[in-house]
């Protein structure tokens, strides 16, 4: 079977009109504009997925001190790409990442992608109905 996409961190492929269309959209980027879209980037550990030819199929951020902490922010897939198994393929590349591995705490909000990350170790933190995360550091 052939491979119909692959993920890259190289943030020169990201299509940024495209991701920004997509979160200005949303409920949690409502309004975002190119240039605040710009500067995420800009400031985050960067991951996107794409056809083989280089067309964006989704993206996510990760805002991190690269040893304790990573957030996982603004992870989406364009909508003619959503129900084909993508949004998995990326969540499942990013924690396999390297750098993410190493890191103690992951976090997350989210308002109706409960079941998609539960499935990955993600879990409820108290009340929240939003928050989400993997604690892996063992205080003592």
């Amino acid at each position: 079977m052939k491979k119909d996409y692959f993920i890259s961190k190289d943030k020169s492929l990201l299509n940024v009109e495209e991701i920004q269309k997509f979160i200005a959209t949303s409920y949690w980027g409502n309004g975002r504009t190119l240039d605040e879209v710009k500067l995420t980037i800009e400031n985050s550990y960067c991951f996107g997925i794409y056809t083989p030819d280089n067309k964006q199929i989704g993206f996510a951020r990760i805002v991190t001190d690269y040893i304790y902490f990573g957030y996982f922010m603004d992870v989406i897939i364009l909508d003619k790409f959503q129900g084909q198994g993508y949004g998995k393929i990326l969540v499942h590349a990013i924690l396999e990442d390297t750098t993410i591995k190493k890191l103690k705490t992951l976090a997350l909000k989210t308002k109706d992608a409960h079941h998609l990350y539960e499935r990955y170790g993600f879990d409820k933190i108290g009340d929240s109905p939003l928050w989400m995360s993997i604690d892996r550091q063992i205080l003592q």
